[in-house]
């Protein structure tokens, strides 16, 4: 049992952290092609790799909770190969981000580690939705849940109500934690995905389903209660 991996969600090779605990995942077409030694394969073993295009960097969270990942680590991360916790310790491309040691003192004292929430000021969650995708998607996320989780449509519409939420799909917390949101994510994503059409969206609206993730983990995040530390990316 290792204490911590952070998966690095990528899809092109780069310079990515001198740590243990920093573990790249190749994602998307061209995880065959960047075959590496000591780098995960999202297309690997039990995955969703096809829906890349629009489940976005779930398919490297998907992998990795369906192939041992989580139960090999105490604590499991999500970042990008771009974004990265701040911290002190690690330098990377003259950027210094957060070392497994800072993130386990972190968790010492707080249930997850999350970037600091995006604020849209002049309107909610909600209708920052429907101005920049399509609401009709967001609003048949909020029939499945109240279909297959209705304790969860408190949390769902105070998140769609207010101004701040984080983004990225970005995290650090336990393994049972993120074990037991996938468990709660993906039925969500994958019964949406039976029940819209995304034939006609273009490349960047077909990410529907990493974007209603950023928006749900908030959810679930605000009805577990959970603690957190804020910190910039």
């Amino acid at each position: 049992m290792q204490k911590l991996t952070v998966l690095v969600i990528t899809h092109k090779d780069y310079e990515f952290p001198i740590s243990a605990c920093y573990r790249p995942i190749f994602v998307g077409k061209r995880a065959n092609a960047l075959k590496n030694e000591g780098f995960y394969q999202d297309n690997s073993g039990i995955n969703i790799a096809e829906k890349n295009s629009g489940f976005c960097e779930l398919t490297g969270l998907y992998w990795a909770w369906k192939n041992g990942v989580f139960e090999n680590n105490e604590y499991v991360g999500l970042v990008h190969y771009r974004r990265y916790f701040a911290g002190k310790a690690l330098d990377l491309k003259k950027k210094q981000i957060a070392s497994e040691s800072e993130l386990l003192t972190i968790l010492e004292k707080y249930d997850v580690i999350l970037p600091r929430k995006r604020n849209y000021f002049i309107e909610s969650i909600y209708s920052h939705y429907q101005h920049a995708h399509h609401v009709k998607d967001l609003n048949c996320t909020r029939e499945i849940i109240s279909e297959l989780h209705p304790e969860y449509i408190t949390s769902f519409d105070a998140i769609m109500q207010g101004r701040k939420i984080h983004i990225y799909n970005m995290f650090v917390m336990s393994s049972e934690k993120a074990s037991e949101y996938c468990e709660w994510l993906f039925p969500i994503l994958f019964e949406l995905e039976r029940r819209i059409d995304i034939t006609q969206y273009d490349s960047y609206q077909k990410r529907v389903f990493g974007f209603i993730a950023e928006r749900l983990f908030n959810v679930w995040l605000v009805y577990h209660q959970l603690t957190f530390c804020e910190i910039p990316v």
